[in-house]
């Protein structure tokens, strides 16, 4: 179709009936599953697979070579590095089907994923976490948190910004040395933006 709001390199396939928003852009050889769901202003990027029933939000950027499988949503804003793994059933057998046990996986606003990073399923990625590259979570992760290792643990904390936060200071701020928004520890595992409302977008 000319007249569609969104483009769609003549190598991908995409299986109608589907959702896809305005201005998102899908390149050479993805592969977009009916009853997927996308939003506006995304770009898929060469070899991505969507699922059935995934969700992506608005403004997700999804490098070459991933596979989003059923049961995982990405909220607004994700970027999934090259080759990042997402999983959906936590003890798969070639011979048992398991299609009715795929466990949801939640992506939350923002997040960046390093590449070739594996996300097992079953778990909530929180707003503007950083996963490293080749980092494998294994279960719920903070909001800013910085994800490293295998298996990954806490290393620290990164701003809406991407930059990660030093030391608090006296009293107890963290700050963003792009955008010099305050951040701090509100209690244990839980840190806070205290100068933008976490849910709007960043100003232009």
């Amino acid at each position: 179709m000319t007249d569609r709001s969104y483009f769609v390199h003549d190598s991908a396939c995409v299986d109608e009936p589907c959702e896809i928003g305005a201005g998102t852009k899908i390149w050479h050889y993805c592969h977009i599953m009916s009853g997927a769901r996308i939003g506006k202003d995304c770009v898929l990027g060469q070899n991505v697979f969507v699922a059935n029933r995934v969700v992506i939000g608005n403004g997700v950027k999804i490098q070459n070579n991933v596979s989003v499988y059923t049961g995982v949503e990405l909220e607004d804003y994700v970027f999934c590095g090259p080759s990042c793994v997402f999983t959906n059933v936590i003890n798969p057998r070639s011979e048992i089907v398991r299609k009715d046990e795929y466990m949801r996986t939640l992506v939350g606003r923002g997040v960046t994923i390093g590449a070739n990073a594996t996300i097992v399923c079953g778990s909530t990625i929180g707003r503007y976490a950083f996963i490293g590259a080749g980092a494998v979570t294994r279960g719920d992760v903070p909001d800013y948190g910085l994800m490293l290792g295998v298996p990954a643990v806490l290393k620290g904390w990164m701003s809406r910004h991407g930059h990660r936060l030093g030391a608090p200071n006296a009293d107890g701020v963290m700050i963003c040395p792009e955008s010099q928004w305050r951040y701090r520890l509100v209690e244990p595992g839980v840190l806070r933006c205290l100068d933008y409302p976490e849910h709007e977008p960043l100003p232009q």
